[in-house]
């Protein structure tokens, strides 16, 4: 039987500078904080951090960018991290924004295996970009690459030991698509189960997407609101 449960160490060990790291969660449901310390603590910098947003200062994310591993960021708003921003304004790190759906749809795009997206969200704004504007049946529309990463960190209520996943609630956010659009996907998970015991149709994401599973044990502090019976 496949097996691939593991621990942080193991499952980081192949992480080096200057990789792209996508990162799930929106705030803290969904954020793979395990993960994150794990990252913190290989010693890896120059890192491409793709996060809908940067966590609070001193929580999740953060950290990376406090202890500056960070080079860019990737992400949809900045507004619940003052310390994300004035890095920013210090120019102490490059931060690329995304209108926050924009953002998912290139993630989709990345593990549908597509090269970019035609949108017109933002057309009329300061995110129109001359260069990427193209005409389809009259309308402008802008083109927008797809979105891969390297690793995927996501954060799982429950997984069985082949790696399918099941997230709870609104922790089913980003972390889907990013366990479709990187070359390496990180799962920790709240419990793991026997292969076999997840119902097919419950399985939110199949183990195919899936390296690594990564108990995560007794919640951090961090977890904070997702103290939920895992069903």
């Amino acid at each position: 039987m496949i097996d691939k449960t593991t621990t942080v160490s193991k499952a980081l060990e192949n992480v080096t500078c200057g990789m792209s790291v996508m990162v799930g969660g929106f705030g803290v449901p969904g954020t793979p904080f395990l993960l994150i310390n794990g990252l913190l603590g290989s010693g890896a910098d120059r890192l491409i951090l793709i996060k809908n947003e940067a966590n609070e200062a001193g929580l999740g994310v953060s950290l990376l960018l406090e202890a500056g591993r960070v080079s860019r960021l990737i992400t949809s708003h900045l507004g619940l991290n003052s310390l994300a921003i004035a890095m920013m304004n210090k120019k102490e790190i490059e931060v690329n924004f995304y209108p926050q759906g924009i953002l998912a749809e290139k993630i989709r795009a990345g593990g549908a295996g597509l090269l970019a997206i035609v949108t017109d969200i933002g057309i009329n704004t300061i995110l129109r970009r001359e260069e990427n504007v193209v005409q389809l049946d009259g309308r402008e529309g802008m083109i927008e690459p797809a979105l891969r990463a390297n690793i995927a960190l996501i954060h799982a209520a429950k997984a069985d030991r082949a790696g399918n996943l099941v997230y709870e609630k609104s922790a089913r956010n980003f972390n889907p698509l990013m366990a479709t659009a990187a070359d390496l996907v990180i799962a920790e998970a709240e419990e793991i189960v026997e292969t076999g015991e997840i119902p097919p149709d419950q399985v939110h994401t199949p183990g195919a997407f899936v390296d690594h599973v990564v108990p995560i044990g007794e919640l951090l502090p961090e977890y904070g609101v997702l103290k939920h019976h895992v069903r």
